[in-house]
């Protein structure tokens, strides 16, 4: 039972609906920051599932910025080698960014699916999960900011 209360509250964080044929994908803006300089880029990428090329293999990444998608669970990264993504929010407490274990190249990102805009509702009028929150949690029936109001 304990297993079964805490999947069903995982949900709404794990599942993410892809966009319905009549609907805009989302666009993701990511920012990739150098692991040996303040050497930085920017790529906007829709969410529709096409692979777009960075332009940028001579550049290490070990951290990427995205404010309004969530790239860890919904985008794929292409490295030259392994890599592990985690989860981290940044110093201003706000920004959530995927961190690549190790530092490597990014030379190319597909992103997919839908998450819900901070304030967004995170339930339907079902009750049913609407997707996961595309930067910090659900909170109640509302996707709030990873900082909960509190400044960074």
């Amino acid at each position: 039972m304990a297993l079964r209360i805490l999947l069903l509250l995982l949900l709404p964080t794990t599942t993410a609906k892809p966009p319905s044929p009549n609907e805009e994908p989302q666009t993701a803006h990511l920012t990739f920051r150098s692991a040996s300089s303040p050497e930085t880029y920017n790529l906007t990428v829709k969410a529709d599932g096409k692979t777009i090329k960075t332009g940028h293999a001579a550049v290490n990444v070990s951290r990427i910025d995205a404010p309004d998608y969530l790239a860890q669970s919904l985008c794929t990264f292409t490295t030259p080698g392994p890599v592990r993504l985690e989860m981290a929010v940044k110093e201003d407490g706000v920004t959530q960014q995927v961190v690549l274990v190790p530092a490597q190249a990014v030379l190319a990102v597909r992103c997919w699916g839908k998450c819900v805009h901070t304030y967004g509702a995170c339930y339907d009028t079902h009750n049913q999960p609407v997707g996961p929150c595309c930067n910090g949690l659900c909170v109640a029936t509302r996707c709030r900011a990873w900082n909960l109001g509190h400044p960074g």
